[in-house]
């Protein structure tokens, strides 16, 4: 008895399994429809007369009104992605105008950066000593104005020195000298082009060429003044030693009667 119950429940749980092995198989459907519509909107060549149903003998097939009779435009129309005005091609193509703006942007943003290396080379005062026409001609040339101690009154006698200092002349150099001085100063702080910043140094050199030469005349306008002085005594005693006799006065009758005297003597 048992046996047979036994038989009945495994006969049972083997025909449930069959069922639901049966009913999880899944049945392709093959619709030739959804398959012209999916290939001719994705990679088929789109050919409106595959859109079916079609119009069938004078076209009173009704399947196809009833499909296409309120979109009677949509078989007309290639709504392929990548046709030739496919939204997949519109994207592609605005990537590739997009790439080409994001490029001529980086161009115009590597052209703006290499102005502005350029104007801060030009403009800013740190770049000077890489200068070239700095440091092959002016630096040597305004070296003196760059000195922090300098001595105006190197080579020079000392009575030649007492001499300078006495009539101002030191003191009108040293104030010229500080001036050109702080203009070169001006022209390596301040932000100027660098054409700009060369003509400065143009005009610093030139003015300091002539004080230079107008010290050195001046100096050498003091020795001749000492040495002269030197030659020649100037103490009152011989200066009276060399000038004449000084006449005494006459009165104004003195001299009329000497010159009516002399004109009756002719």
């Amino acid at each position: 008895m048992l046996k047979s119950k036994f038989s009945y429940l495994l006969l049972y749980y083997i025909i449930l399994s069959c069922n639901l092995l049966n009913g999880q198989t899944v049945r392709k459907i093959n619709d030739k429809h959804i398959v012209n519509q999916q290939e001719r909107m994705v990679f088929k060549q789109w050919d409106k007369n595959k859109f079916t149903p079609q119009k069938g003998f004078l076209g009173l097939n009704p399947q196809y009104w009833l499909t296409w009779g309120l979109h009677p435009n949509y078989p007309k129309v290639d709504h392929r992605p990548l046709s030739a005005g496919g939204p997949q091609t519109l994207r592609m193509g605005m990537l590739l105008a997009m790439k080409e703006s994001t490029e001529n942007y980086k161009l115009h943003s590597d052209t703006l950066r290499s102005t502005s290396l350029t104007e801060i080379y030009n403009y800013a005062p740190q770049v000077i000593s890489a200068d070239p026409l700095w440091n092959l001609y002016y630096k040597n040339e305004l070296s003196p104005l760059m000195e922090d101690h300098i001595d105006h009154l190197k080579g020079i006698p000392e009575e030649l020195k007492k001499n300078l200092i006495a009539k101002g002349v030191l003191d009108w150099y040293i104030q010229e000298f500080e001036s050109l001085r702080q203009r070169l100063t001006l022209a390596h702080q301040s932000y100027l082009d660098r054409g700009s910043r060369i003509l400065s140094y143009h005009r610093i050199l030139q003015d300091y060429q002539l004080l230079r030469s107008n010290w050195n005349a001046k100096v050498q306008y003091q020795g001749k003044y000492l040495l002269l002085a030197k030659k020649i005594d100037v103490s009152p005693n011989s200066l009276s030693l060399h000038l004449p006799a000084i006449p005494l006065g006459q009165t104004d009758i003195q001299i009329a009667n000497k010159i009516l005297t002399r004109l009756y003597a002719k």
